[in-house]
């Protein structure tokens, strides 16, 4: 039956607007919303130092990953995705993020795709990334991304045409194959770049048309910014988060509170080394 697919439940019951955008806005390029912050980071870097003195290495896209993971556990309209005119709930949390092998012009760039429960702490997340990110790095290595990649780059242009036409027809009603799913960095609850590591500053990038990717992160590199903190504008050490994302899935108050809730994390990165059980638990413990 069209409109079931494997990656994602459609939602029967939302409030009448969000039943309506799927259907006016048909595209991810018609729906677009943009955002950036400039984010304080010494809590980060202080953070990051007394890990090192224990011995444990933490990078500053462990803490923005992890932030993220954490808000996408706890906000469950920003795992959504809009498709054909029908809105989902993701089944899971994935996260993609591009890397280059070498910081060359000739270096390859692979993506990695990590998978969450959304419920992991701030060690766990970085394990895992930093697991990743090392074994992708490696210029012998060669993901299933890249494998399918490079297969099809071997096809003959007018053939190709027809093959992607025919996957973004399969896309669309729902019957994309899981095994394409699972290796497509453009079927994920989240994509992250780390532009910061190439020495330039946030960006803007586009969420892709094809697939269900809902949200776009980009990490700009540090500087110096004025924040308003505290009643007073003072002037920090900061990088800027800069933010692409699908209007369709959930309304500006719901964004804001979690953007909220991540520069709250972000801020304070101690509170990710608990597991989301963990947190809700204290919270709710507090509130007794």
């Amino acid at each position: 039956m069209f409109g079931r697919r494997s990656d994602g439940v459609e939602l029967k019951t939302m409030p009448a607007e969000f039943k309506l955008m799927p259907m006016l806005m048909k595209e991810r390029s018609d729906s677009q919303v943009f955002f950036n912050q400039d984010v304080p980071i010494s809590a980060i870097e202080e953070y990051i130092s007394k890990k090192n003195e224990e011995g444990i290495r933490i990078t500053l896209i462990d803490v923005v990953f992890a932030g993220i993971v954490r808000i996408l556990g706890q906000r469950p309209a920003l795992n959504r995705f809009a498709k054909n005119g029908r809105a989902y709930q993701r089944n899971g949390i994935t996260i993609c993020m591009s890397i280059k092998k070498s910081l060359t012009d000739e270096g390859e760039e692979t993506t990695i795709k990590v998978p969450f429960t959304g419920k992991e702490n701030l060690f766990e997340i970085k394990d895992k990334l930093q697991k990743m990110i090392a074994e992708n790095k490696a210029q012998e290595n060669e993901n299933g991304t890249d494998k399918t990649a490079d297969f099809l780059s071997k096809i003959p242009t007018g053939i190709l045409k027809a093959i992607v036409g025919f996957l973004v027809h399969l896309d669309n009603k729902g019957r994309l194959p899981k095994k394409i799913i699972e290796i497509s960095p453009f079927h994920t609850s989240a994509f992250v770049t780390n532009v910061g590591s190439l020495g330039i500053d946030s960006i803007y990038h586009h969420i892709y048309n094809f697939g269900t990717t809902s949200l776009f992160f980009a990490v700009g590199k540090k500087k110096k910014s004025y924040v308003f903190e505290d009643d007073e504008v003072v002037k920090e050490k900061c990088v800027n988060l800069a933010f692409v994302g699908d209007e369709r899935i959930c309304d500006g108050y719901y964004y804001a509170h979690s953007f909220k809730m991540l520069t709250r994390y972000l801020r304070h990165p101690e509170l990710l080394e608990k597991t989301l059980d963990e947190e809700l638990a204290e919270k709710e413990k507090l509130n007794v």
